[in-house]
């Protein structure tokens, strides 16, 4: 197995789009040669305003879309979705837990179903096996048995993302793309699921991309930095390294423009303290 879990090498992404009035389409590239390289049991945060590419590298990343050009590889094996069928077990292993956890779940199907789905359609587990991971999962989440027979409604939003997440690792998947995943909720639910994400990575060693443009999340949580800028890399290196010294002016301009950006400083948004100097 590969010393990486997920490597890209010069990814790019053109897009057919329509100019004027006489339906004249020209070519947008909305990747512009993306690379980086990511281990297992490590969080690679990208970081970038809307329009960046971020989502667009995000729907590569998960075998939604294919790239115009370049190179993506999960432990070691090339994937080029345009050109091969993805096998089951190549699917298992890219899960996404999208920004809006309502938006994502089923309204008229109870959770229990919600959860046993990717196994009946990716597993030969019985009906009795699959109900028996679903409720393991639940309790993994921090939900409980009694959520089984519930519809999203009777969710809070934090409760819905943790089905979200408890959803996506059904599969059991060596990677995790988190798209935006705590920016619709309050800063005290944002807590919780960052520590959720946190321990669930460190339980069963799972490797995150986690998208944001929120940097004090991603110092809480990244261990390397990627920035981006008109679908480009302008930075990238470890989460000391970028916070510490920032090479790019795009990525100075975009630091100082953001409240200040540490763990003390997430601690005191939950709080309503102040941090500590």
């Amino acid at each position: 197995m590969s010393e990486w879990v997920l490597e890209a090498n010069n990814l790019t992404r053109d897009y057919s789009v329509a100019k004027g009035f006489f339906g004249q389409r020209e070519t947008v590239r909305a990747l512009k040669g993306v690379s980086f390289k990511l281990a297992q049991g490590k969080t690679l945060a990208i970081v970038g305003e809307s329009g960046c590419g971020k989502s667009t590298l995000a729907r590569i990343l998960t075998l939604i879309d294919p790239a115009t050009s370049g190179e993506l590889l999960i432990d070691g094996e090339a994937v080029a979705i345009a050109r091969q069928k993805l096998t089951p077990a190549l699917r298992r292993k890219v899960q996404i837990v999208f920004q809006n956890p309502y938006g994502s779940l089923n309204p008229r199907q109870k959770i229990g179903k919600v959860l046993e789905e990717p196994l009946l359609l990716n597993t030969n587990k019985t009906k009795a096996e699959r109900k028996g991971l679903a409720m393991a999962m639940l309790e993994k989440v921090g939900l409980g048995a009694e959520h089984y027979h519930r519809y999203p409604h009777m969710f809070s939003g934090g409760q819905r993302q943790r089905i979200a997440i408890a959803r996506a690792l059904m599969l059991t998947p060596r990677l995790l793309v988190l798209d935006e995943p705590v920016s619709a909720l309050d800063l005290s639910v944002q807590a919780q699921i960052l520590n959720l994400l946190a321990d669930l990575q460190e339980e069963l060693d799972l490797t995150y991309v986690f998208i944001s443009h929120d940097l004090s999340v991603v110092k809480y949580i990244a261990d390397e930095v990627l920035v981006m800028y008109f679908g480009e890399v302008v930075e990238y290196g470890s989460r000391d390294a970028v916070f510490a010294n920032p090479q790019h002016a795009y990525t100075q301009t975009l630091f100082a423009a953001t409240p200040r950006a540490d763990i003390d400083s997430i601690r005191a948004r939950v709080t309503g303290t102040q941090p500590t100097v």
